[in-house]
């Protein structure tokens, strides 16, 4: 398989409402608009917001975002009036996450990676 190019596709109950929530409260920068649809820059990624869905949900997927400072982005969320799922905690993987829910509750797992973890250390011999 020779993959091109790639994106996460959330199909949302009320695309208007989820478009505004990732656009407006996350300030996810938008890649591109089209008829039915927005495509925002995620990371390394992109997220598509695109037709309507049928409400049924799985706790199975979540985004994952990784952010520079989680105290500070969580700050900035209330502010907005989002609150977590779940508060900040270091997980026995070694990274710091707080969870939230887009309005049709699909998981963001925010994520701080620590200075001294593993992805932020070069561990190849010297």
């Amino acid at each position: 398989m020779d993959v091109l190019n790639s994106r996460t596709l959330l199909i949302p109950d009320d695309p208007e409402v989820t478009t505004a929530f990732y656009r407006d409260t996350l300030g996810l920068a938008v890649y591109r608009d089209f008829p039915g649809g927005t495509v925002f820059f995620l990371g390394g990624g992109l997220l598509e917001i695109v037709g309507k869905g049928g409400g049924a949900r799985t706790p199975d997927v979540a985004l994952w975002l990784q952010v520079r400072d989680l105290t500070v982005t969580l700050a900035e969320l209330r502010q907005k009036g989002v609150w977590p799922d779940r508060e900040p905690r270091r997980e026995a993987w070694g990274l710091d996450e707080a969870w939230l829910s887009d309005p049709d509750g699909t998981r963001i797992v925010l994520v701080e990676v620590p200075p001294d973890h593993p992805l932020r250390t070069d561990v190849r011999p010297g």
